[in-house]
């Protein structure tokens, strides 16, 4: 795909990444190149993977140079157009020049394919023209043409079993090798490149320019992250195919390769900026596969729907800060509003278990907050934060109703609205705190301090204001859930805290961009402010992880998560580059301090 009008910049912009966090990979394509670990099925070095959903094996080869005593080790750079490996003097350069076909260009050396061994069925290839072998790789049920542009390419393959396949391409002394290796389903390509593969790179280093020049406007300080972050979201970016109907921004091409419902929200924000109709793919992707029920599905990629879980319903929320965000989205705004309702009637229909009028999530999962130890007391939570979600969606159907020009359908949505969150506070909430009781006999956890019951938070100034006081003194109490990198999802001083405990301990993006956005509305702008340099100086430190160590600062899990990305994005353009408000007094009476004492 081709981004709209942007300074493109010059080859090389983009800050190097590390191979073994940050895959090799451009806007559109399945393909990614990552530097494994050593596993029983494989052998640690780079490898061409595959992204699509339903391989059984991600890896398609292992990239090595080869020299004249042997394979040689190498070191790695990358910027957005070109992966550039050295050995001396020999080097071997990659360009994914567009997105299913990949440009190999070796001097001084041979450049060595190989596929992985299976137990069962491998890739094999035969000849398939001048110059030319066909791949199938039934591992990762893709097939393959091979394509000897310069130089000399020997393939060796299996046939009906032995060593795996492996292909070699040799640069003669005098000049470089070439070979292009394209992904097919049905019908074989055809066409070579007439472009050179500097042509080729310097065309791709521009269109990621295009592209991020359309993101958030970051503080110059953040400059440098800011170009990573954008080029984990664009890299991240697949083409249309399968279940996909339109280009969707996976979570990662290391390993999470799908979408979740609620992770497309935040992607979508990054993008409303200066790609809005991007954006709004992203924001409509699972309206496309909603089940008659109303049920948005858990995770979707180009092979695979998941219906067993779900997410929170996040989208509400997401819509009113995409028209902000980005206006000339208020055209396609109707084709949201019924998705939307059929959303929020399932949750109110089909989760509500014990007919209190508090839905319920069946599972941590469907929370977002997987392991969270609100979920210790048990499956079907009442999560205060479901709740508080839903009353945002219904205000927003409210607002949008009214401007399709449906004001009957407006006022049922806000007297909805209303007595939901009057169920709320009635029902979870103990006199300081929020809990998130189990349906039913409506227990708590006995022990843990999560920060999941202070989400209500997102509902600003429609919390009562004491209401609104303790939310805000839980969250910023020092030592509480607040460290000097941010907001613990489990309080430190928590029997239950887990360093590396995924929900049960690490800092997270969604929680602080929602926090965030609640403070701003509850008058505490200030706060808000200083927790988003918090995060933006964590992600500068440790790169776009998935989450990260409450304590030290540490990156946990997957280092190339877009959400995390997005999340940074907005947070270093909407808090950072911006004077904070000034506090706002409640018509309560009620005053809500703009003045926060930090760690």
């Amino acid at each position: 795909m081709r981004f709209g009008p942007g300074d493109a910049g010059q080859e090389g912009t983009i800050v190097n990444f590390d191979l073994r966090y940050v895959p090799f990979s451009r806007c559109g394509s399945y393909f990614a190149f990552s530097r494994m670990n050593r596993t029983d099925q494989r052998p640690a070095g780079l490898y061409l993977r595959t992204v699509h959903g339903d391989a059984r094996v991600q890896e398609v080869f292992r990239i090595e140079l080869i020299g004249p005593g042997g394979r040689r080790a190498f070191t790695e750079s990358a910027t957005a157009g070109r992966l550039r490996l050295e050995a001396g003097d020999a080097v071997a350069e990659v360009c994914i020049r567009s997105p299913r076909a990949v440009r190999f260009r070796v001097r001084n050396a041979s450049l060595r394919l190989t596929a992985l061994p299976a137990r069962q069925f491998q890739a094999y290839a035969f000849p398939a023209g001048e110059r030319q072998w066909r791949v199938n790789s039934f591992p990762t049920r893709r097939e393959y043409m091979l394509t000897a542009m310069t130089g000399e390419m020997a393939v060796a393959s299996p046939w009906p079993a032995g060593p795996p396949l492996t292909v070699r391409l040799s640069a003669p002394a005098t000049a470089p090798a070439e070979m292009l290796l394209e992904e097919f389903l049905c019908a074989r390509p055809t066409a070579l490149p007439t472009a050179s593969f500097d042509a080729d790179v310097r065309a791709v280093e521009d269109d990621f320019a295009r592209f991020r020049a359309g993101m958030p406007a970051v503080p110059a300080k953040y400059a440098a992250p800011a170009e990573l972050a954008a080029y984990v979201d664009w890299s991240c970016i697949v083409a249309a195919e399968g279940l996909l109907p339109t280009p969707a921004m996976l979570m990662s091409k290391n390993w999470m390769t799908s979408v979740w419902s609620w992770d497309h929200c935040f992607n979508a924000l990054a993008l409303a900026y200066g790609h809005s109709d991007l954006a709004w793919d992203q924001f409509m992707l699972f309206a496309d596969s909603q089940d008659p029920s109303g049920q948005f599905c858990d995770a979707i990629n180009d092979r695979l729907t998941v219906w067993n879980f779900c997410k929170p319903p996040v989208h509400g929320w997401t819509l009113r800060k995409l028209l902000a965000a980005g206006p000339s989205l208020r055209r396609r705004v109707r084709e949201a509003y019924e998705p939307l309702r059929r959303w929020t009637e399932w949750w109110l229909a089909c989760r509500d278990d014990d007919g209190d009028g508090m839905p319920q999530y069946n599972h941590g999962n469907d929370s977002g907050w997987d392991n969270a130890t609100v979920f210790d007391v048990g499956p079907n939570v009442e999560g205060p934060d479901l709740a508080a979600l839903l009353v945002v969606q219904m205000d927003v159907l409210a607002e949008v109703a009214d401007g399709l020009g449906k004001p009957r359908q407006g006022r049922q949505w806000r007297k909805r609205a209303d007595e939901l969150l009057a169920t709320l506070l009635a029902h979870c909430w103990r006199g300081d705190r929020f809990v998130a009781p189990r349906s039913g006999d409506h227990a708590v956890a006995a022990e843990g301090d999560c920060l999941l019951p202070y989400l209500p938070i997102v509902l600003g100034r429609r919390l009562p204001p004491g209401i609104r006081a303790r939310l805000i003194d839980g969250l910023l109490r020092k030592g509480r859930f607040l460290t000097r990198f941010g907001l613990a999802s489990e309080s430190p001083r928590s029997p239950l805290y887990q360093r590396a405990g995924y929900w049960r301990g690490p800092i997270w993006a969604p929680p602080v961009l929602l926090i965030c956005d609640g403070l701003t509305e509850c008058g505490q702008a200030t706060a808000a402010r200083d927790l988003a340099e918090r995060f933006c100086r964590l992600c500068a430190a440790g790169g776009f992880a998935e989450n990260f160590d409450a304590t030290t600062g540490r990156p946990l899990c997957d280092r190339a998560y877009t959400w995390t990305a997005s999340i940074f994005l907005i947070l270093a353009h909407e808090y950072l580059t911006k004077p904070p408000a000034t506090a706002r007094r409640h018509s309560s009476g009620g005053i809500v301090s703009d003045t926060v004492h930090w760690p």
